[in-house]
């Protein structure tokens, strides 16, 4: 039976987040960071959908069979940025090293009047933008956020830092509300930030090259930016071991132009932009992707062949649980 994407419940429990949080707070990051080790290989070996899909993914960036141990990497990856998040939204932005790239491009582009749509992705950390507006009170940063898509995580992570928390806008709202409050912030000169590489279900997609295939990308995040009249800048913070990420600012449209007989054309050429840029950058690191689904086929169909030979030697995956991330 196929399933979307977006209908995958949260992985992990209240608890467990609580658990990691209190003890990267309590003992420090280096204490927590080991408790990452246990949580990758219960993934790994509890929860096969994702598990196949790391090799799958891993497979098509890199052209090669992926062994256990890469996959093992990118779990890890995965939860070591879900813990740097803990720091970053208690704004502890002393205990890493963000190199930026592109921020004059950025800086360029705002206005007091008018602010900045950043597109991000399921890649990397998102949430280390947070430290380009450090200790510049002029910067506004409003993210919108599904809140009912992962709410144990968003609202345990919230809690560390409620002002945060009051500049999300749901992406759960009707979509006249989140217009409107994106419209307003912006006004102020605020950087409005979202994810555009994943549609819901129903949601109009436009088909793209990526990674050698076609992958469907939400329309709406362009189409904001188009009716806003606000540029459009591609934001993905990347993390690279330790205590480093890069975070790179690059323009994709200074002002979206879609005239009524060329829209789809204009759409289709800003979105392949997007989606290139964003390959771009993961096939430098393909351990940042952090898309747990099938991203080629969001309905899931045919996802069990996908990295079958994962599970050789491991004996049978009775149950497929679904959804981490």
């Amino acid at each position: 039976m196929s399933e979307h994407w977006s209908a995958r419940p949260e992985g992990g429990g209240r608890f467990a987040i609580w658990l990691i949080r209190t003890i990267g707070l309590k003992c420090g990051r280096g204490v927590a960071r080991l408790c990452l080790l246990p949580i990758t290989l219960y993934f790994y070996f509890r929860r096969p959908y994702e598990r196949r899909v790391s090799y799958a993914f891993l497979e098509r960036a890199t052209g090669r069979r992926a062994s256990a141990w890469q996959v093992m990497r990118h779990i890890h990856r995965f939860a070591g940025t879900i813990l740097d998040r803990v720091f970053l939204l208690a704004e502890r932005y002393a205990r890493f090293d963000v190199r930026m790239h592109g921020l004059e491009e950025l800086t360029s582009r705002m206005h007091p009047d008018r602010g900045v749509l950043l597109l991000g992705a399921h890649v990397g950390s998102f949430e280390v933008l947070r430290v380009a507006a450090d200790g510049r009170p002029d910067i506004k940063v409003r993210v919108v956020l599904d809140t009912q898509k992962t709410p144990a995580l968003t609202e345990l992570l919230h809690a560390l830092n409620p002002e945060i928390g009051r500049n999300v806008i749901d992406a759960s709202r009707p979509g006249t509300e989140i217009v409107l409050a994106l419209s307003e912030s912006l006004a102020e000169g605020a950087l409005a930030t979202l994810l555009a590489d994943r549609a819901r279900e129903h949601e109009a997609t436009i088909d793209a090259e990526f990674f050698g295939a076609p992958a469907r990308f939400p329309i709406a995040p362009f189409l904001l930016g188009a009716i806003l009249k606000v540029p459009i800048v591609l934001c993905l913070g990347m993390y690279r071991g330790g205590n480093r990420y890069d975070l790179y600012f690059e323009p994709l449209a200074d002002e979206l132009a879609l005239p009524r007989r060329e829209r789809e054309a204009a759409l289709r050429e800003v979105v392949q932009r997007y989606a290139s840029r964003l390959e771009h950058h993961v096939r430098q690191d393909p351990y940042n992707w952090f898309n747990w689904h099938d991203f080629w086929n969001p309905e899931g169909r045919g996802v069990e062949a996908a990295g079958a030979h994962a599970a050789r030697g491991m004996g049978r995956d009775d149950v497929v649980v679904r959804g981490a991330g």
